[in-house]
């Protein structure tokens, strides 16, 4: 049976935009259009700040929604200028990722400073890759570029594939995250395709794709099956450029959440940089989907619903719009806005001096009981005080019966937001819960895990999500990290993984429980067993996991808790 897929191109001009051909310095044309202000009655030629958006996914298409994000910048005075990436949908030259977006986000700033409508300042917005241009242009150093706002995103998708510090482990196979460049950077257009991944070799599903396109994503080969690693610039560091204001806006339920919190770090670490450092961080998923919505029904699905994409715009827009006037317009004083402004999942927006907000403390948990940890929740216990004693717990990962994911998408994970207890029960999870709490618990800030786990394997990961567990038994999403390991790590040798930042409430009679897996998929590739490369195996071979805890090898989850009395928990 051949191969099935649909190619998906640019969708209708968006009306109330003006198209242009912007043209690079090679002579490449990039398609870009332009929304204005309504002018003033009897007014003169009016000039105006603009915001850019670099996308590489149809500007004109409904996933992107710019008629709504244009509406509510050029009502405040902005000019909107939104332009296909070089190589994608009315855009031209080649299709490549990352590399071109320097020199082009440099040449299309420059492009607007010369239109009649430019008053010569210019701000970048946006999410994801949109996020990325941002960083890149900010490497160009063009002097138009005064701010930017990248959401959901990282300066170096290398954070996003590698591990999280010196001398830590690198994350597992993201099949979710290369398989993306199988879809979306072949040519100028989309393909939607889905691929059979319990089939191995897992690699022929893709080339079978390619084969039925008749072309291939030269970045799906650098990350699969090699892993060689994506130069995602071939210049200088942004993070070494000239300081600009960053508005850094962050998702508690972003799947590349922990790339950008680092990158907040690092800049808020630079004296040069710190003081131009923002952060927004909401209790969202990377396509913009709130935990107070979660899961979301019919009604409030802003990617289907109409009044709901009216509804979520305001949040969406409303912080750039607000970081612009100062940094861009010069109306409003930098006093004006905080520092930080982050969302207490169940509870609500606050602001702090920095983040994690001044007061916070860390708190442990240690995992203990692990001889009823392979059982349904609660499982093993999550304690205050550590165990004297080591004990330990086993678990077989069998790649042939992985463990699910439960999400299909990852990118929007509170779409569905699924209760995990079902996936703890299972006999190759291992699950540690807490009492439950007496008061709320607020979670603000980073969320670590350290655990001493050796394999029967060669290779190995390591899942950990942190839970919710409700009084009525189901166990939803807090946080999650994930790494890989090679059977070279000693037992002594506790393995850290970083679950990212959080902020949240564990709310009253709500219980923390942790849970431990080896595999997750569809979204990771599971490793085989033989220590054999997962996209091309065919063979494979199950592996017992050792957890120990307790005594000299006590294994720990680490909290970052505000105060008071915040929680007896």
């Amino acid at each position: 049976m051949p191969f099935t897929f649909q190619r998906v191109g640019p969708a209708p001009f968006t009306s109330g935009a003006r198209q242009h051909l912007a043209r690079m310095r090679d002579g490449v044309r990039l398609a870009t259009d332009v929304y204005l202000p309504e002018p003033s009655a009897g007014a003169d030629q009016a000039t105006y700040p603009a915001v850019l958006i670099r996308l590489p996914y149809d500007k004109n298409s409904r996933y992107v929604f710019v008629d709504g994000i244009a509406r509510r910048f050029t009502a405040r005075g902005y000019a909107l200028v939104v332009q296909d990436v070089r190589g994608k949908f009315r855009s031209g030259g080649t299709t490549l990722p990352f590399l071109q977006e320097p020199q082009d986000g440099y040449d299309s700033i420059d492009w607007i400073t010369h239109q009649a409508w430019s008053d010569g300042r210019v701000g970048m917005f946006g999410d994801s890759y949109y996020g990325f241009t941002q960083w890149a242009a900010v490497a160009a150093r063009h002097p138009a570029l005064r701010a930017i706002v990248p959401r959901m995103t990282s300066a170096d998708f290398n954070r996003i594939w590698k591990a999280a510090g010196p001398g830590q482990p690198d994350p597992p196979v993201w099949l979710e995250g290369v398989e993306y460049f199988a879809h979306h950077w072949i040519d100028n257009d989309t393909y939607d395709y889905e691929p059979d991944r319990t089939r191995r070799p897992v690699i022929d599903q893709y080339e079978q794709a390619f084969r039925a396109i008749g072309a291939r994503s030269l970045w799906f080969d650098l990350l699969a099956p090699r892993h060689a690693g994506m130069p995602t610039r071939l210049g200088p560091d942004p993070f070494d450029a000239l300081p600009v204001p960053v508005l850094h806006c962050v998702g508690w339920y972003d799947n590349i959440g922990a790339a950008h919190m680092r990158d907040h770090a690092e800049l808020a670490s630079r004296p040069a940089w710190a003081a131009t450092q923002y952060l927004w961080a909401g209790a969202v998923d990377h396509e913009n989907y709130w935990l107070g919505h979660a899961p979301v029904a019919d009604e409030d699905d802003h990617n289907a619903d109409e009044a709901a994409l009216e509804r979520m715009l305001p949040g969406y827009t409303d912080p750039a719009i607000e970081f612009f006037d100062v940094f861009l317009k010069e109306d409003r004083p930098a006093t004006d806005l905080p520092r930080v402004r982050w969302e207490l999942g169940h509870q609500g927006w606050r602001t702090a001096e920095a983040w994690p907000p001044p007061g916070s403390d860390t708190r442990t948990f240690w995992l203990a009981d692990p001889a009823t940890a392979a059982h349904a929740l609660p499982g093993g216990a999550l304690t205050r005080t550590p165990p004297t004693e080591e004990r330990s717990a086993q678990w077989v990962h069998d790649p042939d019966e992985p463990v699910p994911s439960l999400v299909e998408n990852s990118f929007a994970h509170l779409h569905t937001h699924p209760d995990f207890a079902p996936v703890a029960a299972r006999e190759d999870v291992l699950a540690f819960t807490a009492p439950a709490s007496s008061g709320p618990l607020d979670l603000a800030g980073p969320v670590t895990v350290e655990v001493h786990v050796t394999s029967t394997a060669p290779v190995f990961d390591v899942f950990a999500k942190l839970l919710d567990l409700a009084p009525d038994g189901d166990a939803r999403l807090i946080v999650r990290g994930q790494v890989s390991a090679e059977a070279t790590v000693g037992s002594d040798e506790a393995i850290s993984i970083d679950l990212g930042h959080t902020g949240y409430r564990l709310r009253h009679g709500h219980r923390l429980a942790l849970i431990l897996a080896a595999s997750d998929f569809p979204l990771y590739l599971p490793t085989t067993g033989t220590g054999e490369n997962p996209w091309t195996a065919v063979t494979t071979k199950p592996g017992t996991q050792t957890l120990r805890t307790g005594g000299v090898h006590p294994s720990r989850l680490t909290l970052t808790v505000l105060p008071p009395s915040a929680s007896p928990c």
